[in-house]
């Protein structure tokens, strides 16, 4: 059974009880697999978070097994950018360093933003709201 990255999206969308995502990630688990997040997540769940929903994010968030973001982890997500690049293809800084944790740590990618993640090395669980 793999284990899983959550893309920022999945984890939103958990927290927000949307796209069937809560039963999504309880089914993952109850197959054996371990949910996970990266330190970009944070920052991006944190920015987009309101004030009421602290609590409830700190407690999931907590939950998860966090990789930290590593100099390999940076080499990895600057060649996958650099790459794109000469494709015409610009990705954000912050999904291909969630798509470099996921590769280097053989991590399945929970997104429904498949379309941000083209990279052919990357496992991905892809679902729609």
């Amino acid at each position: 059974m793999p284990d899983y990255l959550l893309d920022t999206t999945a984890i939103i969308d958990y927290l927000r009880d949307k796209g069937g995502v809560p039963e999504l990630l309880e089914r993952l688990c109850m197959e054996g697999g371990l949910l996970c997040c990266c330190p970009i997540n944070i920052v991006e769940v944190y920015a987009g978070m309101k004030d009421k929903e602290k609590n409830v994010t700190d407690e999931f968030l907590n939950s998860l097994k966090c990789y930290e973001t590593t100099a390999g982890i940076g080499i990895l997500a600057g060649e996958l950018k650099r790459k794109y690049a000469k494709t015409g293809i610009t990705l954000s800084t912050a999904d291909v360093l969630i798509a470099a944790t996921a590769i280097k740590h053989h991590l399945t990618l929970v997104t429904n933003n498949a379309a941000h993640f083209p990279h052919e090395r990357l496992a991905m669980l892809s679902y729609e709201r």
